[in-house]
């Protein structure tokens, strides 16, 4: 317990001074998933004794076409916060990039709940439990040095969350297959007037919904019991590679499906 919370201090303040630290799993011998979730469990105490809110959660390589490029092959999942979610109205958003270390960015598909999901439930039930599906981006960041890690080391460090940008919330009733609909979302990212990468939302582990259904579950087996509340947000992870940041540049995305649109963010210094 004494290790698990000197180390999410250490990580705290590496967060709010944009700083690197060493690897927990090479700091720590048989640092693995139970150990960095007690981290996570700490900072997530923590966060809240500071006066920050929980709104819900990532979930993090679900992209099963990055798993071996940055050597992660599970998914792993992490709170957002009242400091980390904006809503954006208009369909762009600006963001200043000095607070995160190491940025990248990644296009997404989100769901609000309406109600508090179950373990074991279908994806047909879990549908009934969301209100609202959204296209937004999540800045992925790391305080580790060139984005090398184990699955351990990304749990403990917030789960690479950084900001999470909502896009204009769709009802899940306008959905008549949600599942077979969101899984056929085909996403192009631009940076300045250029594609620089695509997908299809099916990538995200069979789909968003797929996705999130099998994080139910795993939520529900944690050892940390996190709860998941009606107006939760849960980001589902990115459809296509995460695009390095830089200051001064413009992303935009276009989604195939016309209810889900694109969104435009710039950066500033």
């Amino acid at each position: 317990m004494a290790a698990s919370a000197a180390r999410a201090r250490a990580l705290l303040a590496a967060l709010d001074g944009a700083q690197l630290l060493a690897l927990p799993s090479e700091e720590e011998a048989g640092f693995d998933l139970v150990a960095a979730f007690a981290v996570a469990n700490e900072l997530r105490r923590l966060r809240l004794a500071r006066g920050e809110r929980p709104l819900g959660y990532k979930i993090g390589f679900t992209n099963r076409g990055i798993w071996d490029r940055y050597g992660v092959h599970a998914p792993i999942w992490g709170p957002i916060w009242n400091t980390t979610v904006e809503r954006v109205e208009g369909g762009e958003a600006s963001v200043l990039l000095a607070p995160f270390s190491q940025p990248r960015l990644e296009p997404e598909i989100m769901f609000g709940f309406a109600r508090t999901p179950r373990a074991g439930m279908s994806e047909v039930e879990l549908a009934a439990c969301i209100e609202w599906v959204a296209h937004g981006y999540e800045i992925v960041h790391t305080h580790f040095a060139d984005w090398r890690f184990k699955a351990a080391d990304t749990v403990a460090d917030f789960a690479l969350h950084g900001r999470l940008f909502v896009g204009a919330p769709v009802a899940m009733a306008s959905f008549a297959d949600p599942a077979r609909e969101l899984a056929s979302v085909h996403v192009a990212l631009m940076r300045d007037g250029a594609t620089i990468d695509e997908g299809v939302s099916s990538i995200v582990l069979d789909g968003p919904l797929t996705a999130l259904r099998l994080w139910v579950d795993a939520m529900a087996a944690q050892r940390e019991q996190w709860p998941i509340a009606a107006g939760d947000i849960v980001t589902t992870g990115t459809i296509t590679d995460a695009a390095p940041m830089l200051p001064g540049q413009r992303f935009e995305t276009r989604l195939s499906d016309a209810r889900l649109p694109g969104m435009a963010l710039r950066t500033q210094a």
